[in-house]
């Protein structure tokens, strides 16, 4: 009997990966070298503990993360790799280019790719949204566009409104959803529902894999919220407040769980995601709450907002928007992401009110605008990038077989054909 799964991508993805590789290779030829400069050994070594914890974050953490689906395993762990092995060389070049301009060497250096690793984070994130529904060829051109434009954004936000490097990378999580929403909804189909229960079905080991990744974040998230901060003291309350703000979201998110049950069990589902919504709510005020109690309550807030997404959304975004969002990112990172982009608005806004300045209107608008444009960035490069993926060109699989390896992997077990 024939396959029932489509022929692999092997006639594009290939030659485009390839092709995409040496193109990189002749850029970084001519147009990059190493910092030659002398640095403290010291400084140089943190530099190098934090890109160790980003990375694990971001190979482990978003790989395991997304494995919960019992017929893709292998896919979300391997095209996470992938993906972020491609997005950090792109996002070197790209953030080298519009920082030092296309006349001038790119001088790479240890904090270059620790912040590349970061930026190409956004993927991993949005990934989360469309896992499943694209091949490795679509996520290919989708990762190449959202690292420009999250680079570009981020650009914009410290030379034309002052952001410093931490607030627009913690912007992150917004850009990132409503990145992958709006994809996942240009190439969301209606599939058969009950082929779509069957494959988002659960099963004790990917669950557990899911729980793994959970933990992975959970354990490094205070490297990645102060990753950026140059001030030791900034540095410290940033790792004390993310690492609060988890400890809540994570007791919040196992309680509301077992209340939110008939007969008081808790959801697997809500722990994998809701236990991290206090790292990614605090993340751009994590340096400047002054107490403990702040960031706790921000945590609590964070992990009710999650899990009220996890119960509500889902059914919302399917049924009536059409938004089949995979892995919950929109409660996992988008919402969280917002309620910390707003608490961080008015934190500036208290802090400018209570030293009398004057220009306290202004920096409430510029602080409103750099929320507003990641969000806003965020809707219209994913929706002009969903419209590019979702034509024929990209050989996507049909939508019967969304969600499962054998689309895309060799499974020497089975007969030949599959």
């Amino acid at each position: 009997m024939g396959s029932k799964y489509p022929p692999s991508v092997r006639g594009c993805l290939p030659l485009w990966t390839i092709a995409l590789e040496l193109a990189f290779l002749v850029i970084f030829f001519f147009f990059t070298s190493y910092d030659t400069s002398s640095q403290d050994p010291k400084e140089l070594m943190g530099i190098y503990r934090v890109l160790q914890d980003v990375t694990i974050m971001a190979a482990l953490g978003f790989g395991f993360l997304n494995s919960s689906l019992r017929r893709y395993g292998w896919s979300s762990v391997a095209f996470n790799l992938f993906l972020l092995a491609l997005g950090v060389q792109w996002a070197v070049l790209v953030d080298g280019f519009l920082e030092w301009s296309f006349y001038k060497k790119v001088i790479i250096k240890l904090s270059s790719i620790k912040l590349a690793t970061m930026s190409a984070m956004s993927v991993l994130i949005s990934v989360g949204a469309v896992l499943g529904k694209a091949n490795l060829l679509q996520l290919t051109v989708m990762a190449l566009v959202e690292v420009t434009a999250f680079v570009t954004v981020r650009m914009v936000d410290r030379k034309y409104l002052g952001t410093d490097n931490h607030t627009s990378m913690m912007y992150i999580h917004v850009f990132a959803t409503y990145f992958g929403l709006m994809v996942t909804w240009c190439l969301s189909r209606s599939p058969p529902v009950a082929a779509l229960v069957e494959k988002h079905q659960t099963t004790k080991n990917s669950s557990l894999f899911t729980m793994l990744g959970t933990l992975f974040l959970w354990i490094f998230w205070p490297s990645f919220n102060s990753a950026l901060l140059d001030i030791p003291n900034e540095r410290k309350t940033a790792v004390f407040n993310t690492y609060y703000a988890l400890a809540v979201s994570a007791v919040t998110a196992i309680s509301v769980s077992a209340l939110s049950h008939p007969r008081g069990k808790i959801n697997m589902t809500h722990i994998h995601n809701a236990v991290l919504a206090g790292g990614v709510a605090v993340g751009a005020s994590c340096h400047v709450i002054a107490t403990p109690w702040l960031a706790m309550v921000l945590g609590f807030m964070a992990g009710l907002i999650s899990i009220g997404g996890a119960l509500c959304l889902r059914a919302y975004f399917n049924r009536v928007l059409g938004i089949h969002d995979t892995c919950g990112v929109h409660y996992t990172f988008g919402l969280p992401g917002l309620l910390g982009g707003i608490v961080y608005i008015l934190l500036m806004f208290y802090e400018v009110t209570w030293t009398k300045n004057s220009m306290v209107f202004f920096q409430l608008l510029i602080d409103t605008g750099v929320l507003s444009l990641a969000m806003a960035s965020g809707l219209i490069a994913g929706i002009l990038t969903g419209l590019v993926l979702s034509l024929k060109i990209w050989k996507a699989a049909h939508v019967t077989k969304y969600f499962d390896d054998q689309a895309s992997w060799e499974f020497p077990h089975l007969a030949v054909g599959f």
